[in-house]
């Protein structure tokens, strides 16, 4: 059994309390006219950058402290295809780095829980979303024994953030047409090598989300944070190459890495808002 003492709580609280720092001083926000919520933060050297890329139809302009996409009037496809031929042209330019080949939605910077009324904004490719200050997803599970124990992945060198630094059983970004479950057994396959069966999953009724700057840009991510009910004898096995090795932590080792800063900033936040919701109490495998 997982047990949480006051000295506990009251770390993973803060840990909670600190996910979304401010946005930097000088910052300016952006927004597709006419949505919900804004997409992101620009610095200001960025949003110049980007407005002087919007073609004549579907400018960026300045209003007040902010930037409005004037983009309402086009679909969802053809703001995807503007966007991508810019970040395409960064990449070329060696302005954007870490390209994936990978597309995820844009749906702002929106509260709402999941799923979203409001239909996606634009696809882009994953790499651009810290470099245009956009709202990210990713799923995360944790792996729970019986007995109590944790298994975590120690992420690749080659990954290109936070690299070696300890992470969940298994996480990944939620790419465009897939849903935040679809996500997360995919991963716990391909980074955990585990066939998970869904009655074995359980999701938190809680999500998170995650700001801060970073060497890319802007990071916000919202994370949709799973537990995933393991056997004593299951052993995960990476199979892409993105985790170093596997430990499998007793709750007061998990605190202690947690405290020295092991966890990545993301994991941290998900292994904390599952703990003080008590989904990480043992459930048997089916």
């Amino acid at each position: 059994m997982i047990h949480l003492n006051p000295e506990d709580q009251a770390y993973l609280t803060h840990l909670l309390k600190a996910a979304r720092d401010p946005a930097p001083a000088g910052w300016q926000m952006w927004h597709l006219q006419g949505h919900p919520a804004p997409l992101g933060w620009l610095s200001p050297d960025r949003a110049a950058s980007l407005s002087r890329r919007m073609p004549g139809p579907m400018p960026l302009v300045r209003e007040g402290e902010s930037w409005v996409w004037r983009a309402a009037h086009c679909t969802a496809e053809l703001r995807s295809q503007t966007l991508q031929h810019i970040a395409q042209d960064l990449h070329h330019q060696q302005w954007l780095t870490g390209w994936r080949n990978e597309v995820h939605a844009c749906w702002g910077s929106l509260e709402q829980p999941w799923p979203y009324a409001s239909a996606e904004c634009f696809q882009i490719e994953r790499a651009a979303f810290r470099y245009f200050g956009l709202r990210s997803h990713a799923a995360h599970v944790h792996g729970i024994t019986p007995s109590g124990h944790m298994w975590c992945g120690r992420r690749a060198m080659s990954k290109a953030t936070d690299p070696g630094m300890l992470d969940n059983l298994a996480a990944g970004g939620l790419p465009a047409q897939e849903t935040p479950r679809q996500c997360v057994l995919r991963e716990i396959q391909e980074e955990a090598g585990l066939n998970a069966s869904v009655e074995n999953l359980r999701p938190s009724p809680r999500e998170v989300v995650t700001e801060r700057k970073v060497a890319e840009g802007w990071h916000s991510e919202r994370l949709f944070v799973y537990t995933l009910a393991l056997s004593d004898t299951d052993v995960p096995q990476n199979q892409d190459g993105e985790v170093s090795e596997f430990l499998r932590l007793t709750w007061p080792e998990v605190m202690l890495r947690l405290r020295a800063q092991h966890f990545t900033r993301d994991a941290a936040c998900a292994i904390a808002i599952s703990a003080l919701q008590g989904d990480f109490q043992p459930q048997p495998k089916r």
